[in-house]
């Protein structure tokens, strides 16, 4: 219906960059059908966010759903480390497959996790599942220098993993964004001078973090923490149909 429109090319589903990562917090069987009936092309990757998993009526009827739509589930960091915590790991490695999920994320940013024995889930999950290592801690007040980050994101990629998320929380202010939201620029420069950018997602759950990403870097950004209702205009904004890219994005004008 609008092939009348020049638009930027993006990459098409299984994409390798062009991420859409979002954060389910709770939807129902019906909240999904209903999202991916409209999103479906748009959405990478769902994680169920924290431990929401664990307080969630049929998950795995929930995974099954997304999965049958083209749409890979993984179960939230916080509830990794929650289960490294108790020595459960093996519980969840048991209740991965079990649900058929072909990705899984490994994070630190809650409880501290040996390096080594972090490297060591990498290295032992990415035999079987494309991982999803996140670098970062959820504390506002907790800076780390940026020579740290790239220092963990190198060691994450070399054990196996297949992107690494940037650190931001669901409210988009730790990480590599200050308290206020606002973009950490020279935090970000200094990583992506020393990791190709497409190896990373950005968690950028706010829209004026989404617009300087997609600034910096173009359409084809990966990007995470995307809310379910912002999966449209995050792929507007990709595509230079909303006002805050279409200077950069949108084509035609006086070329």
């Amino acid at each position: 219906m609008f092939d009348f429109l020049a638009l930027p090319e993006r990459t098409t589903k299984p994409r390798e960059s062009g991420l859409t990562h979002v954060l389910d917090k709770g939807f129902g069987l019906d909240q999904v059908r209903q999202f991916l009936e409209v999103a479906q092309d748009y959405v990478d990757i769902v994680k169920l966010g924290w431990g929401t998993a664990a307080v969630t009526p049929n998950v795995k009827e929930k995974v099954a759903l997304y999965q049958s739509f083209g749409v890979p589930v993984c179960f939230g960091g916080t509830f990794f480390e929650v289960c490294v915590r108790q020595r459960k790991v093996e519980e969840y490695l048991a209740l991965v497959r079990e649900c058929e999920m072909t990705c899984v994320e490994i994070s630190d940013g809650t409880i501290d996790i040996p390096e080594e024995d972090k490297l060591g889930y990498l290295r032992r999950f990415a035999k079987e599942f494309r991982v999803l290592s996140e670098v970062g801690s959820k504390d506002a007040d907790f800076i780390m220098a940026p020579y740290v980050w790239v220092e963990q994101i190198e060691r994450d990629l070399a054990a196996g993993a297949w992107k690494v998320i940037a650190e931001s929380r669901e409210s988009g202010t730790a990480g590599i964004y200050r308290a206020t939201g606002e973009v950490r620029t020279g935090l970000i420069d200094e990583i992506v001078h020393a990791v190709d950018p497409e190896r990373l997602i950005f968690e950028a759950p706010q829209r004026e973090q989404q617009v300087w990403l997609l600034q910096r870097f173009g359409g084809e950004c990966n990007l995470g923490n995307i809310a379910p209702a912002d999966v449209l205009s995050l792929e507007t904004l990709r595509l230079g149909l909303r006002s805050d890219t279409v200077e950069q994005f949108a084509l035609g004008g006086d070329d």
